[in-house]
């Protein structure tokens, strides 16, 4: 009777625990994420912004935090995928481009300032160094790149000193979602032997546009039309401990029609 009793304090213990990892603020193994996106107005045209049917540029903001990588800091972000609603529409033809090669061999400067898709965003990052977590915060800009890549170039000069090179490429995704913007992040290491960077917050603001013959030509246009509720948004971000985290998002119908 005795060993059974403790057979069933042990289940019970197995069950609380059970129990206690689904309840909000639990433990978890994966990072905690966050998103928020708004549509702007694209800086020097008007008549765009957060309008339906219009040109617009979108402000995406990220935040992570964890303690899944060597000393307690978020694990390595390994890839971003991001869902727009459906409706939306891209127009990447008739902006300037700078290849990946230009961007790797000579950073922003050597592309043409035509091919900004941004402006300088900010990328919030950690590295654990001589056994302290260091912080930075990075700069962020797209870049149009040939063949319809999106071309993300990030800068983290000191103190961690880490540069890289994130191409992001188009799918369409099914309802209620449309442009599916995928990109693979690689590991970073910033100084021989320090855990790879660890990425904590993106912000940044992508679109732009250009005039041909007296029409405003936008990158990104927003649909026309808005369900009930708000356009549904979806980002998927992988990380390096093998987690993937889906964070849903309702951006609130605008007030007002082309």
């Amino acid at each position: 009777m005795m060993r059974r009793a403790s057979i069933c304090k042990a289940l019970l213990g197995l069950a609380a625990i059970g129990l206690l990892a689904g309840l909000p603020g639990a433990a978890s193994a994966a990072p905690v994420v966050t998103l928020k996106v708004t549509p702007i107005p694209i800086p020097g045209f008007a008549g765009t912004g957060d309008i339906l049917g219009a040109g617009t540029a979108v402000q995406a903001e990220y935040t992570i935090s964890g303690t899944e990588s060597t000393g307690g800091v978020p694990s390595q972000l390994r890839g971003v995928t991001f869902f727009s609603p459906a409706g939306v529409k891209l127009h990447p033809q008739g902006f300037t481009t700078c290849s990946l090669s230009t961007l790797e061999a000579k950073g922003p400067e050597g592309c043409p300032k035509k091919s900004q898709a941004s402006a300088k965003g900010i990328a919030g990052v950690v590295d654990v160094i001589g056994g302290e977590p260091i912080k930075e915060n990075a700069t962020l800009q797209a870049f149009f790149a040939p063949n319809g890549v999106l071309a993300f170039y990030a800068n983290a000069a000191s103190p961690i000193s880490a540069q890289i090179i994130v191409p992001g490429r188009f799918m369409t995704a099914a309802p209620p979602f449309g442009p599916e913007l995928v990109t693979e992040v690689p590991i970073v290491e910033s100084v021989p032997g320090a855990p790879a960077v660890s990425t904590t917050s993106i912000n940044i603001k992508v679109g732009s546009a250009y005039r041909k013959h007296g029409k405003t030509i936008s990158y990104i246009t927003l649909p026309s039309k808005c369900p009930k509720g708000g356009f549904p948004v979806k980002s998927e971000l992988k990380f390096e401990s093998g987690e993937t985290v889906t964070v849903p998002y309702k951006a609130p119908c605008p007030k007002h029609k082309k």
